[in-house]
């Protein structure tokens, strides 16, 4: 069985995933509802993400990915360090090895330049997208510089009381 890469991403509901500065703060608490954050965990044991996600991460507390096998896309030549493993080579080749080893599925965490690879080179296999119904102006945009048509299938849908929307599509 090839593993899944999941895009499990919240944004507001002007289509930004963070502010200019990289802060969520506008988010709803995580811990008022789950979102299904702890069926997601449990179907992954790696994750994925951009250089700038992973120290925004790291500004957080403790890493909140140990009990995984964490994986960070960069330029910026680095050394791995205890909670990832720096990956600066060819992206989709480490993918396609990724996909055919064996375990669970995969979460691509973010940011928006690595997910803006992702769809361009089709590597994401499902989009879990949670649409806050909040407006922040400006930010860093979920979608930026998609240079090409992708038609999308909803899977499902799921309005939360707060008007927190989920919507999961595949390709």
């Amino acid at each position: 069985m090839t593993r899944k890469i999941i895009l499990y991403i919240a944004s507001s509901l002007d289509g930004y995933i963070a502010r200019e500065n990289g802060e969520i703060d506008w988010l709803f608490d995580p811990s008022d509802t789950d979102y299904g954050y702890t069926e997601l965990i449990n179907s992954i044991d790696t994750v994925l993400m951009g250089r700038k996600t992973y120290e925004q991460v790291l500004t957080f507390g403790e890493y909140p990915y140990l009990d995984k096998k964490s994986y960070v896309f960069t330029t910026q030549p680095r050394e791995n360090d205890s909670n990832a493993e720096f990956i600066t080579s060819n992206i989709s080749t480490f993918i396609s090895q990724l996909k055919e080893s064996e375990g669970k599925h995969i979460w691509l965490v973010g940011g928006a330049e690595l997910t803006k690879y992702f769809l361009m080179n089709n590597l994401i296999d499902e989009l879990i997208l949670f649409i806050q119904p909040t407006l922040i102006g400006s930010g860093i945009p979920l979608f930026q510089g998609i240079e090409k048509d992708q038609q999308l299938f909803l899977k499902n849908h799921k309005i939360y009381e707060n008007g927190m929307v989920e919507l999961r599509y595949e390709w």
